[in-house]
């Protein structure tokens, strides 16, 4: 963990690119019609906040390291005071999980400051 303390900031929403990557992603998890509606239902959804470390734990993923490429473009961003589009996520209360539909390497990056912070996101 990094001892530096940074503000993150947040779009007030998602950027549009960020829906067709979540679309490509449940894809592979759900059948078309079920991805489609999910991320139908995500562009409606509220903005809202969770900490990095639950969402962590409530995804079941593993936390990729500094080393990964897009993980220290997003360490850039949140240093230079740039803005982050805030997480997609959707419950998966069939598993228990939460999937992180786009903003995983986001997350990972946020985590490396602090793991208490407040993430952005929109989740169904």
């Amino acid at each position: 963990m990094s001892d530096k303390k940074v503000n993150i900031k947040w779009l007030d929403k998602p950027e549009e690119h960020d829906y067709p990557a979540a679309l490509s992603y449940l894809s592979l998890i759900y059948d078309e019609e079920k991805a489609t509606t999910y991320v139908n239902e995500l562009k409606s959804a509220p903005i809202s906040q969770f900490k990095a470390k639950d969402i962590f734990r409530a995804s079941s993923l593993s936390l990729l390291g500094i080393s990964n490429s897009h993980v220290a473009k997003d360490q850039k961003k949140i240093e230079s005071g740039r803005e982050l589009s805030p997480l997609l996520l959707v419950r998966d209360s069939v598993n228990g999980k939460v999937i992180i539909a786009d903003g995983y390497h986001r997350l990972c990056a946020i985590y490396s400051f602090n793991e208490d912070a407040l993430i952005s996101c929109q989740i169904v």
